[in-house]
């Protein structure tokens, strides 16, 4: 199962846009519709660097660099050269030198050219804008899994002490978003390996949060290619199955609404309460948990499909 990668909106970064030199003008007009691998920022006022002074930046989210792709920009830069610079900042102990904030990929591929220089913008950042502004850039190029993703936010969450709705505005995400990616972290390493190699999409380990065995889960859902939906019905009937039964309560003057909460309680494996008074009543469903309750909507929003 190959059930490749959600694609996400391009709006990140708000407020991180200058950074990459985004309102200015291309200095060639092939600097406006650059090839394939370097992306689409116009080219802004730069200047050029020895590729020895720079080296990457300590904030890089993406582990590792797809072969594929880098051997696709080689190719690239021989023909038309470092079309978009790279951001940088001045090394915060090494005086000539320079962190790479955006643009690793171009300065490995530019190495295999090989290149002795390429241009650069110089920025002037802190350690949060620096992590902030290499997440934007990645997730902008869908370059990061949802783990590299998850470890970015916790990243900026432990060292920079930001809770999850300021890495939101920092990154131009919500702060569910914030939230619901860095749950993942939670789930087994097996479970953070299928995500990590594209096996499972965020959707569907985001549904296996809720199974009591998530990587059992996984197997099968990678082995029967399951949807994310079929994953999250399959991952709530099992939590709900798990549950132990619940004591019933109901008008005890009337066996007919006390049958019918008990049969409420077995379907839904949570306590179920009906009150009726001869002209009104109410029926309540007590939950434990978040788990219990976000099985409880799944089961309602099937119904009412």
């Amino acid at each position: 199962m190959n059930p490749g990668r959600e694609t996400t909106p391009k709006r990140l970064g708000r407020g991180l846009s200058a950074l990459f030199g985004e309102a200015a003008a291309p200095a060639t007009p092939a600097a406006s519709a650059p090839p394939a691998g370097e992306g689409g920022t116009a080219m802004a006022a730069a200047q050029t660097v020895p590729i020895a002074a720079l080296e990457p930046s300590p904030f890089q989210p993406r582990a590792a660099i797809d072969r594929e792709r880098l051997d696709e920009l080689v190719a690239s830069i021989a023909a038309n050269g470092v079309l978009q610079p790279l951001l940088v900042r001045p090394h915060p102990t090494l005086p000539g030198r320079y962190q790479i904030i955006a643009g690793e990929r171009r300065w490995r591929a530019a190495q295999a050219v090989p290149l002795h220089e390429v241009p650069v913008l110089v920025r002037d950042l802190d350690d949060r804008t620096a992590a902030a502004a290499s997440l934007v850039e990645n997730l902008q190029r869908a370059d990061l899994n949802p783990m590299e993703e998850a470890e970015g936010y916790r990243r900026l969450a432990e060292t920079e002490g930001l809770d999850h709705a300021e890495i939101g505005r920092l990154i131009g995400r919500s702060r569910s978003h914030v939230a619901n990616t860095l749950r993942l972290l939670n789930l087994p390493l097996v479970v953070q390996t299928h995500l990590r190699e594209g096996r499972l999409t965020a959707g569907h380990a985001r549904a296996l949060l809720a199974a009591r065995d998530p990587g059992m889960l996984a197997d099968r859902v990678i082995r029967e290619g399951l949807s994310v939906r079929q994953t999250e019905a399959l991952a709530q009937q099992r939590a709900l199955a798990d549950r132990p039964r619940r004591r019933v309560s109901a008008d005890p003057a009337d066996p007919n609404t006390e049958a019918l909460a008990r049969d409420l309680s077995e379907t839904l494996g949570l306590r179920v309460t009906i009150r009726f008074d001869g002209r009104r009543g109410e029926v309540r469903i007590a939950y434990d948990d978040l788990d219990q309750l976000d099985g409880l909507v799944a089961l309602l929003q099937r119904a009412g499909g």
